[in-house]
């Protein structure tokens, strides 16, 4: 077993998580320790900015290698933060833009810098090998989540509900579909920003407080995206035309159908079978008026992956620890049900 730090900054915009996992690349060996560090206000308004302005910017864009800079520092400060002695880090990078339609996925994040700034090892641009394969890039956290559920009974469903929703069917075989499954919490923060201030709902208190807009759900779910089938991805920003549907909503009612309209692109998700359990992880468990959405959609069990002793924080960062090794040893990161690629794919680059 190799001790690896995985890093992961979300479509949320809200930090960098770092957690240290004991992996071979194949099984869970142990855990570490696990933190966030958020990003300083200014930066995250920075990169937000950046995500409306991707599509039409060149690599070397002096603002662009200016902020890339900034944020890959404070991936370097997680790593002395979390103080875990280890051998290798995974680096995913900040996503700018997502298009696998078109061949494209950009993640910024300086690997050269991160590895001279810790002395590491890096593994980074996990993603792109995919793409350029006909693939979608993502998710690539299945055969992470198959790995932690080898014990669980199953068909068993993971959600991970961070900017963006995403979700692994793990089969009563060990088969693997995933896709991402609409928005997560990118729409319900932007939403609750304009109205509060507050750069998410914090507790589900605004969407609490609100009714659903049946009507205008249903003209958000008549977005061609819940009529594809998996696997399949999204950018942040593909439904960033609702906050504009439901600007005629009071504050609480608008947040009310963005929570709404999470859980029902959870439920339009075509699956093989009915899970036993929804386990769901990202800030989105967090959300009480999401996860009552759930239960009243899924029509089976919701729950934080508490419930079966994961950290439903350092989930991703452990992710790309374990992607990590699998980047060193050449393993598949990712396989025909998860992204769509023809064939298991290897992926990523090392640097240091």
């Amino acid at each position: 077993m190799r001790r690896v730090i995985g890093l992961m900054s979300g479509t949320s915009l809200d930090g960098v998580d770092a957690a240290l996992l004991e992996t071979d690349g194949v099984r869970v060996g142990g855990f570490g320790r696990a933190l966030t560090i958020p990003y300083p206000p200014r930066l995250r308004a920075d990169l937000r900015d950046l995500l409306d302005r991707a599509a039409d910017l060149l690599p070397d864009d002096p603002g662009l290698l200016q902020l890339e800079r900034a944020l890959t520092l404070v991936h370097a400060e997680a790593v002395r933060a979390l103080g875990e002695p280890a051998e290798l880090i995974g680096f995913h990078g900040q996503t700018i833009l997502h298009r696998p339609e078109e061949g494209r996925t950009w993640q910024i994040g300086d690997a050269v810098l991160l590895s001279r700034e810790t002395g590491l090892p890096v593994a980074f641009d996990f993603r792109s090998a995919d793409v350029a394969a006909g693939g979608q890039g993502a998710p690539l956290v299945p055969v992470f989540h198959a790995a932690l559920a080898a014990a669980l009974p199953r068909p068993l469903a993971v959600l991970n509900l961070g900017g963006v929703g995403n979700l692994t069917f793990i089969g009563g075989d060990g088969t693997l579909l995933a896709c991402d499954t609409g928005p997560g919490n990118a729409l319900l923060d932007d939403w609750a920003l304009r109205h509060t201030g507050v750069p998410c709902d914090r507790d589900g208190a605004l969407a609490l407080a609100g009714h659903v807009d049946e009507r205008i759900l249903a003209t958000l779910m008549a977005h061609p995206f819940f009529r594809r089938p998996a696997p399949k991805s999204l950018d942040r920003q593909a439904f960033h035309d609702a906050l504009d549907r439901i600007a005629v909503l009071s504050p609480e009612n608008g947040a009310a159908t963005l929570a709404a309209f999470t859980a029902a692109a959870v439920a339009a998700t075509s699956l093989p079978a009915v899970p036993t359990r929804w386990l769901v992880c990202g800030g989105g468990r967090r959300n009480p008026a999401i996860m009552r959405a759930l239960e009243s959609r899924l029509g089976a069990p919701v729950e934080s992956v508490e419930s079966v002793g994961w950290d439903g924080d350092a989930l991703e960062a452990q992710c790309f620890a374990f992607l990590a090794e699998r980047v060193r040893l050449g393993l598949p990161l990712s396989f025909p049900g998860t992204t769509g690629v023809t064939g298991s794919r290897t992926g990523g680059r090392m640097v240091g």
